[in-house]
């Protein structure tokens, strides 16, 4: 395809009907593309306002940690639209993606939501898509309709696109009724003149609405409780009846809307909440301003139950009427929407074909979101089991759900069952298909007691003190490793450092030929990403074990598709400088070279030297290495840990790690104030390493 005005790529993903649900078909298209390319940007030309944010261009935005500003991401409101001419519409829209291409690889634009001005904002949507020179990714609307209906609507849609002049990329069929969804792609091929795309049925998670979204449209006061972080709601049910009736039909995720005056219902409901023995509620609006005080004090003091208790003044009928008319957003917060989203996309659109039509060859940069991304393609592409011990933090529950969801790895959570389950179900999260293992319970305990005895006998273990240890999640964790239950293990969101890698040191040692464990830290800067090591664990290595770290991290770097160049710095380059800290870097790069002499490793070398091409030519002219490295290994722990945080803080470098590396089986530790974030893409990294 040919290029649009400047050099980014385009696609221009729009509906002609509203109601069809592109916002989860851009989402799965984003992700797709920032694989791939350097730098993906997001750009719509038309939102309803300006405030409150357009959901879509924040979801982006934050989702994926976009440079662009939000104003600098729409090009007018609507209102603007109906006071402005059609060129001066246009030239407007131009200008706004201009403002948000320079220096991106591929923009994704989003056409209009169709519900300001319908036949206007098509022909808007289909006269910017022409002049972007922009290939369309149309998107129908298959909600309760039957499969011919969907059918001929993308052969009209498509007409009348053919008609305006647009370019074609392919057609999704978007919210279809899974009954008909087969017969819709099998006769899609056909209907859309053999475009790529797929058919995506009807999810209701996407579709239903947070108690966010609900306290907003109805202005609610909260009276306990946090709105912004609960769980979706899939079902209304009104609080009338007698208490031990109530509480027979309540299910899942009921949003509870019962007067304020009743107490009874109140009360049973969070304390069935909270006994983990009832479905977890999504939450509680309380109608009629009828909040007495005693019903107030009982939410609060049972807001640790993680309800949203709400107050308005309307009555019952009303405000469940008013509940029916919130329309759900897939917003920045809702992780579990996001990534439903994004598995449906993967799964059910053949994005290979759509990025082979868009002439997406391979950026020859790799952007720290770009390699994040590769990270989770790579482990779900060959998919390993990963064990959580610390299965009742909640970051792990939410990361938990996050992967399982998107089908990374399969995991096993490390606690009571009972507990974990309602800890999760309180948090509004689901957990589909993860194993739940109680080390004090389970039948492997006095199994792995044993083999650690075994392996730690010349220390004096006996069978008693293994059998205590193995209650301990991270040392039971790591004998599920060690027995083959498990491939990789990751903790320390709650433990020391020390207590995540001491079992590994214990009972899975060091890979063969490998004497060392070390640490490493995947750099990922501007565009491209690097090796930092040893950051975290060797304090003051000699020569042998510089050279070990060396060849550890020429292995990780190889690991993640990291063409390995070793520079092994120092304050002095080449034969130029002389002293004890010189020597031992020279003695440990001649070790390095006599162990693996296809590795391309320059040292000593001081760091300039190591980066920069320009004085490379002048320290060490010829040298692979010099000006190219990769991997970057430092004479010693207070260097390299220093180092690493000055260039994450200083260059806005994203710094994975750190990596443990020269383990037999992969165990990798989390700092303790870890995010979501980081255990996802740490599990990842565990899944890699022991895809081998």
């Amino acid at each position: 395809m040919q290029n649009g005005p400047g050099k980014a790529r385009n696609v221009y993903v729009t509906a002609l009907e509203p109601g069809s649900g592109k916002s989860a078909v851009v989402l799965g298209l984003f992700e797709v593309l920032v694989r791939r390319a350097g730098r993906v940007a997001f750009f719509r030309p038309l939102v309803a306002d300006a405030a409150p944010p357009d959901p879509d261009v924040e979801l982006l935005r934050r989702h994926y940690r976009l440079p662009q500003q939000y104003a600098d991401s729409f090009a007018l409101t609507a209102a603007e639209l109906r006071r402005s001419s059609r060129d001066g519409v246009l030239g407007r829209v131009l200008d706004g993606w201009a403002a948000v291409a320079a220096g991106a690889d591929v923009v994704v634009v989003e056409g209009s939501d169709l519900t300001a001005s319908p036949a206007t904002e098509v022909d808007l949507n289909a006269a910017a898509a022409v002049h972007l020179e922009a290939p369309v990714l149309l998107v129908v609307g298959g909600r309760e309709r039957s499969a011919v209906h969907v059918l001929d609507a993308v052969r009209r849609d498509l007409a009348a696109l053919a008609e305006r002049g647009c370019e074609m990329l392919g057609v999704v069929c978007n919210r279809v009724d899974p009954r008909v969804a087969e017969a819709v792609r099998a006769e899609l091929p056909v209907a859309s003149g053999g475009l790529p795309g797929g058919v995506l049925p009807e999810l209701p998670l996407l579709s239903a609405p947070t108690i966010a979204e609900v306290a907003a449209v109805l202005e609610a006061e909260v009276v306990a409780g946090d709105p912004r972080h609960a769980r979706e709601i899939e079902r209304v049910i009104v609080g009338a009846m007698g208490l031990p009736h109530f509480l027979e039909r309540v299910c899942d995720a009921d949003l509870v809307i019962t007067p304020g005056d009743r107490a009874d219902i109140v009360a049973g409901t969070l304390a069935a909440h909270l006994s983990g023995a009832y479905p977890a509620v999504a939450g509680l609006v309380l109608t009629g301003g009828l909040v007495e005080p005693a019903v107030h004090r009982l939410c609060q003091g049972l807001g640790a139950a993680g309800v949203p208790v709400l107050a308005v003044p309307g009555d019952t009928f009303e405000t469940v009427s008013a509940v029916g008319r919130v329309r759900a957003a897939i917003r920045p917060e809702n992780e579990r929407k996001i990534a439903a989203a994004i598995r449906m996309f993967e799964d059910r659109v053949d994005h290979d074909a759509l990025t082979r039509r868009l002439d997406m060859a391979r950026s020859t940069r790799t952007t720290p979101l770009m390699f994040e991304q590769q990270l989770l393609d790579r482990a779900r592409a060959d998919r390993r089991h990963i064990v959580l011990p610390e299965g009742d933090d909640e970051r792990i529950l939410r990361a938990a759900e996050q992967l399982l969801l998107r089908g990374v790895v399969d995991l096993t959570l490390l606690g009571s069952e009972t507990e974990l389950r309602s800890r999760a179900s309180s948090l509004g999260l689901a957990l589909p298909g993860v194993r739940i293992v109680d080390p004090v319970t389970s039948p492997w305990r006095k199994d792995f007691a044993r083999v650690y005895a075994e392996q730690r006998r010349h220390r004096g273990v006996a069978l008693p003190l293994a059998l205590d240890l193995m209650a301990d999640g991270t040392y039971f964790g790591t004998l599920m490793v060690r027995q083959g239950v498990a491939d990789g293990v990751v903790s320390g969101a709650t433990h020391t450092t020390a207590h995540t890698i001491r079992p590994a040191f214990e009972v899975i040692r060091t890979a063969p030929g490998v004497s060392l464990v070390s640490s490493a830290f995947l750099m990922c800067l501007a565009d491209h990403v690097v090796v930092y090591a040893d950051c975290a664990v060797v304090p003051n290595p000699d020569p042998v074990q510089l050279a070990e770290i060396a060849l550890s991290a020429a292995h990780t770097a190889t690991t993640f598709g990291i063409d390995p160049r070793v520079a092994m710095l120092s304050y002095s380059t080449g034969e130029s400088g002389t002293g004890a800290d010189v020597d031992l870097v020279r003695e440990a790069t001649a070790l390095v070279r006599s162990r693996q002499p296809d590795l391309l490793v320059e040292g000593p070398i001081q760091y300039d030297a190591a980066v920069d091409p320009d004085v490379a030519r002048l320290k060490l002219p010829g040298s692979k290495v010099a000006g190219r490295a990769t991997v970057f290994i430092f004479p010693d722990l207070n260097t390299g840990n220093n180092t690493y945080k000055a260039v994450q803080r200083s260059a806005g470098a994203v710094a994975i790690g750190p990596v443990l590396q020269g383990l037999a089986q992969p165990v990798n530790d989390l700092s303790r104030g870890a995010t979501v974030h980081d255990i996802i893409t740490t599990v990842a990294i565990t899944a890699i390493q022991a895809q081998g």
